[in-house]
């Protein structure tokens, strides 16, 4: 039986995600008897094409690529052309709706709206946004519970790496009393260039020509896309309401060379620390540059890497690393959320 998939967004992500079912089609029939189709692809650039039996990724992928357009997708009896992201919701046989739209971040739309409509309609929702869970995590979860639905988001935050399931599974049982994570590859990439001698502006130009900062980098270098992830930790981890407004933050565009030279003669490393810590029944959150001791488990994570640690009463600190953005690493973190809607897990 096919799982029947439509997307919402066909860019960078959307399409990674293509690519890896097209590679991994027989894979994951073999191991997980995980039949996945795309019946249905809306951009608001690019136009949107449906078909209730699945369409040809190798075309829909070939047709962009040429033209940055689904105009020319081959037509076929019973092609559907037109439709708009809630028309895709709620007109086609999709199981799982994939939202992967330019959201805005600060009201998280279009994709609250989005998932709204696809939970209404009896149908699951992965994402990579970080917006909706940041924003909206209790609304949109106790939505999805009463209509019986799944709502994965493990891209959210430190893309493939399994930031999110990785607590809520393997470190079950214990409490998670504090986190800290660096969680931003574009200042850390920047931090890590200016201890090799660069200027702030230098390190930022840099990280602009090889597309890690936007030609805007505010979002990054102050702080504020760690400041959407630490609340999502919040909430899904420590399972705290935590709100955007009640993080301290501050980025790193204040910090200069003499700071960074201060940091190596007292043996420390300034990093962009995204921090939540139980105290007295609530949780205190920050994101702030820090000097932390080159013993610290994060002291070393260096280029555009990401990093977190968790600090268990049990197992005690756990750390995992790895890539916190990327074209495949995004695609893989749908891809497992997909899977696990398909075997019932979290």
């Amino acid at each position: 039986m096919k799982h029947r998939i439509a997307l919402l967004g066909f860019g960078v992500v959307g399409q990674g995600f293509a690519e890896i079912l097209k590679n991994k089609k027989q894979v994951l029939e073999e191991q997980f008897g995980l039949d996945a189709a795309i019946v249905a692809v809306s951009d608001v650039m690019k136009g949107s094409v449906y078909h209730p039996d699945g369409l040809s990724i190798e075309d829909l992928l070939a047709v962009v690529k040429e033209t940055g357009k689904l105009d020319d997708y081959p037509e076929q009896e019973g092609l559907i052309r037109g439709l708009n992201s809630f028309e895709t919701i709620k007109q086609t046989n999709a199981d799982t709706i994939v939202e992967v739209t330019f959201t805005d971040v600060k009201t998280g739309q279009p994709a609250i709206d989005h998932c709204q409509c696809a939970f209404e309609y009896g149908k699951n929702v992965i994402m990579s946004n970080k917006g909706p869970v940041a924003l909206a995590y209790a609304q949109l979860k106790e939505m999805a519970e009463k209509r019986n639905v799944r709502w994965g988001f493990e891209g959210s935050v430190m893309s493939g790496t399994p930031s999110l399931r990785m607590p809520v599974t393997s470190l079950a049982g214990n409490d998670i009393y504090e986190i800290q994570g660096i969680l931003n590859g574009t200042t850390n990439y920047m931090l890590t260039r200016m201890e090799d001698g660069l200027s702030y502006d230098e390190a930022l130009s840099e990280a602009q020509k090889l597309g890690y900062a936007e030609a805007d980098p505010t979002s990054d270098v102050e702080g504020y896309d760690a400041l959407y992830k630490i609340v999502i930790l919040a909430n899904v981890v420590m399972n705290y309401p935590l709100k955007v407004h009640e993080v301290e933050r501050m980025g790193i565009s204040h910090l200069t060379n003499e700071d960074i030279e201060l940091a190596r003669q007292s043996n420390r490393k300034w990093k962009l620390i995204a921090k939540l810590k139980k105290e007295n029944g609530s949780v205190v959150a920050s994101v702030k540059p820090e000097m932390i001791p080159l013993d610290h488990p994060l002291a070393n994570i260096s280029d555009a890497t990401n990093a977190i640690t968790y600090h268990c009463d049990l197992s005690g600190p756990v750390t995992l690393i790895g890539a916190g953005a990327g074209k495949t690493e995004t695609g893989f973190a749908i891809l497992i959320d997909l899977i696990n809607i398909h075997r019932k897990q979290l």
